[in-house]
């Protein structure tokens, strides 16, 4: 009986070329054209930017040793790094999988384009829909339904692309920072205005590449958003050192009341306070001296830092994460309390289900008789 083949897998990689030229990696692509069929892979297309000097290549591939093994033999590009990507999610986040339809063909028929991969993403975040709920009854869902028009039309109008979507939340895909600023003033406007109730609603503007250290597209980028959603609120937009430097002056406006923002050092170590918890939330070992150790500071500091940046203690900002995270599990499939208090690292079920009755008002049991 004939069966169908399944699709390849597909890669993105990355390659940081000092001093790369739009028409030497043209050329360079022919060459990976001309070795595929050696390797099974399929070279779809690439993103090259000259004045950041990196090479982003999209590629069918049976797994990663054929993508390098194919360039080796093509023109000897290693790429520096390797992910396998979503075809859906690479075309939301930078509005296509082949190659551009508007490319010059130069006299000796190459294809030759120059065409950055470089993002700036606007990240939502309200609260869990689940919570809103019980807080509001039915009214909730009238509230949601207006956030998700308000969004999807404001991203319409200021050349947005949504790239995720959540029950807790939208990324929107920008190639210019200017426009994503403006987008997100009118959305926190006409949330304001549109939705009198608390629905914990809060944004953060960061810019960054498709693949740098995490194996998630764009997640480095992402990743630290999210972690600046955190400190924020509903009326300032947080905005990351890299998106603030490329704005122009004149559209910040900075009165302390529009945006927030924080020192580059401030920002890296944020996303570190975040990163730690993303790594050892499910251990229940993992305490302050941990936390301590793993991002080289002293307890004094750890406490003063991330007071100073969250505004709550290094252990309460890990029960809150890990309260969070046993969210998400119980919306990914049926658990019970049990499962759910050892998954999210706390070692005690009634101390679990105490912490979630004083943090979202209601027990974990109600939680997931809401979910299901």
């Amino acid at each position: 009986m004939q069966t169908n083949k399944l699709p390849m897998p597909l890669y993105m990689d990355v390659h940081i070329v000092p001093g790369v030229k739009a028409r030497n990696v043209a050329e360079a692509h022919l060459k990976d054209l001309a070795h595929q069929d050696e390797y099974g892979c399929k070279s779809v297309t690439y993103w090259i930017d000259e004045a950041r000097e990196n090479v982003f290549c999209l590629i069918e591939a049976p797994d990663k040793n054929a993508v390098q093994e194919m360039h080796g033999k093509a023109h000897g590009l290693i790429p520096n790094k390797i992910i396998e990507v979503n075809a859906n999610l690479v075309e939301s986040f930078l509005g296509r999988i082949y190659d551009p339809a508007d490319a010059v063909v130069s006299k000796d028929g190459i294809k030759v384009f120059e065409d950055p991969s470089y993002r700036i993403l606007l990240v939502t975040k309200i609260c869990d829909t689940v919570l809103l709920k019980h807080q509001y009854g039915e009214k909730a869902n009238e509230m949601i339904a207006e956030h998700n028009q308000i969004i999807r039309e404001n991203l319409a109008e200021y050349g947005g692309r949504e790239a995720e979507n959540d029950r807790d939340g939208f990324v929107i895909s920008f190639t210019l920072a200017a426009k994503a600023l403006a987008c997100a003033l009118h959305i926190r406007d006409q949330i304001q205005q549109v939705i009198k109730a608390d629905i914990g609603f809060r944004m953060a503007i960061n810019a960054g590449e498709p693949v740098e250290k995490s194996m998630k597209l764009f997640g480095d980028t992402i990743h630290r958003a999210e972690a600046m959603c955190y400190i924020t609120n509903n009326t300032k937009i947080a905005l990351s050192a890299a998106v603030k430097d490329i704005v122009a002056k004149d559209m910040l406006h900075n009165d302390g009341k529009t945006f927030l923002t924080l020192s580059p050092k401030d920002e890296e170590l944020l996303e570190s306070l975040f990163a730690t918890l993303k790594d050892n939330w499910q251990d229940a070992t993992f305490n302050m001296d941990n936390y301590c150790k793993a991002t080289a500071m002293s307890s004094s500091q750890l406490y003063r830092k991330t007071i100073s940046l969250t505004g709550v203690s290094p252990n309460i900002l890990l029960k809150n994460y890990r309260l969070e995270k046993a969210k998400e599990l119980m919306r990914k499939r049926a658990y019970n309390i049990a499962q759910i208090t050892f998954d999210s690292g706390f070692t005690s079920a009634s101390y679990f289900t105490k912490c979630f009755k004083k943090k979202y008002g209601l027990l974990p049991m109600a939680y997931l008789e809401h979910l299901h």
